[in-house]
């Protein structure tokens, strides 16, 4: 098993991380923490115009169709922003699912738009009692003489700020889930943003939309949760980069912290419990690493991946939590500064933590996978 980046890898990486600094700057970040805004147009027209939307996407659909490792590199640079945006909801989570959700002749509408922009999607899954098992899909998709009427409200809603279209989730007449694509201004169609230590996190309140029969993905035929998994499955090990990308930037902002701030006449680097901090920063780092890419070239050689890929989820999600925290035990008071870029990642971190499920969650479906 080989894990190390290809030269084309090494190339995107490089360019990825050139347009992060340039970018997404701490003080353009900072910013958009301090207006509460997670999307900015102009910031977005960047990502776009460098032609990485399409980076999953077949060629056929006019994307790149390069590989699961591919998308990861480039994540893993947008993490150590931490970079936020419809990034992974577009292009990574939401063109996943219409790929595996979606018609031929729907697959030749949405995708090409989605690889340069200007379809931009969210995914509006979970509800008030949250989880990602099918059996929290509450909200309901009566089949009406025209098209489907939805009535509920979606929480926890990522990237919906920015987003043209949502892929909601629904139960049908005959129980199965249904994954609807809407325009996000429909009538009927409310989006709020949820306050609160989160990043890019929204309400979505749908009140008697009415959707056509060809809102719905796919033929009917299949489970709509089935289809998202499958998706999900392809989709985490790239969430994970990116915060693989946030623990790594972290570790090196909390290790130069330690070089540089003197106190008693040496750099506090020099006392024990900081190199304990660091120590733990650096073991959880290399956890979050090493089963992420692991977890991907599995996928990418098409090798069963089911437990490395809940393995991923669950040690990444726990790791880029625990670095933050271990970076506030050495920065102390600095690190709550919003203008130092700490709580950037802090917030990041517990954002990410429950999304596509939370490390327990996770450790569930290891078990499952492995038949223990």
């Amino acid at each position: 098993m080989d894990l190390s980046l290809t030269e084309s890898q090494e190339m995107l990486k490089s360019a990825a991380r050139e347009l992060v600094e340039r970018e997404y700057s701490k003080e353009n970040l900072v910013d958009l923490d301090a207006s509460g805004n997670s999307y900015r147009s102009d910031l977005w027209e960047k990502v776009v115009s460098a032609g990485w939307l399409g980076v999953l996407i077949p060629s056929d659909y006019g994307g790149e169709g390069r590989s699961l490792t591919d998308a990861a590199v480039l994540f893993h640079e947008l993490g150590r922003g931490p970079a936020p945006g419809p990034h992974f909801s577009s292009a990574v989570l939401g063109a996943l699912t219409i790929m595996e959700a979606a018609t031929s002749e729907q697959k030749h509408e949405i995708l090409p738009a989605v690889s340069q922009g200007g379809r931009v999607l969210a995914l509006a899954i979970t509800e008030a009692e949250y989880g990602w098992r099918p059996r929290f899909i509450k909200m309901a998709a009566p089949r009406r003489s025209g098209g489907y009427v939805l009535n509920g409200v979606k929480l926890f809603v990522q990237d919906a700020l920015g987003a043209t279209h949502l892929i909601c989730a629904a139960v049908l007449d005959d129980g199965k889930v249904g994954l609807f694509l809407m325009d996000t201004t429909l009538p009927g169609v409310t989006i709020r943003p949820l306050a609160g230590f989160t990043t890019g996190a929204f309400e979505i309140k749908l009140d008697n939309v009415e959707v056509p029969p060809s809102a719905l993905l796919g033929d009917g035929t299949e489970d709509g949760w089935q289809v998202l998994e499958r998706a999900m499955m392809k989709a985490i090990p790239v969430l994970c980069a990116y915060q693989v990308g946030g623990c790594e930037r972290v570790f090196e902002m909390t290790l130069d912290y330690s070089n540089t701030r003197v106190q008693f006449g040496v750099p506090i680097g020099r006392f024990q419990r900081v190199q304990d901090h660091i120590i733990e920063m650096v073991n959880q780092l290399d956890a979050a690493r090493w089963t992420t890419y692991e977890a991907l070239w599995k996928l990418d050689t098409e090798q069963p991946a089911a437990s490395s890929v809940h393995m991923a989820k669950a040690v990444t999600s726990e790791a880029y939590y625990q670095v933050c925290n271990a970076g506030h035990e050495v920065h102390a008071g600095v690190g709550i500064m919003r203008e130092y870029g700490l709580t950037l990642h802090t917030k990041m971190s517990r954002t990410l933590y429950h999304y596509l499920g939370d490390p327990r969650y996770h450790k569930r479906r290891l078990a499952e996978a492995l038949a223990l």
